[in-house]
């Protein structure tokens, strides 16, 4: 009965370790995200503007297209 007793008022909760692992994991995903982009945009600079333009941004746009804010109204040419 001492065992039951003992483990019978210890929570269930995660351990403190397992949360700090959880933050981690989210740092490194978060960091490795952000190399992956700078990356993108590093190769999107180096192309022409004729490869941007059958991609279907301009220049200006390279940022906000591979953070995902480019609007479909300014990616139309004339």
């Amino acid at each position: 009965m001492t065992l039951i007793s003992q483990t019978a008022g210890r929570s269930l909760r995660p351990s403190s370790s397992s949360g700090f692992f959880a933050t981690l994991a989210s740092a490194a995903y978060a960091l490795f995200g952000r190399l992956e982009r700078r990356s993108a945009v590093k190769t999107l600079n180096e192309l022409d503007d004729r490869a941007l333009r059958d991609i279907g941004i301009t220049r200006s746009q390279i940022e906000d297209a591979v953070y995902g804010q480019v609007k479909a109204e300014l990616t139309r040419y004339l």
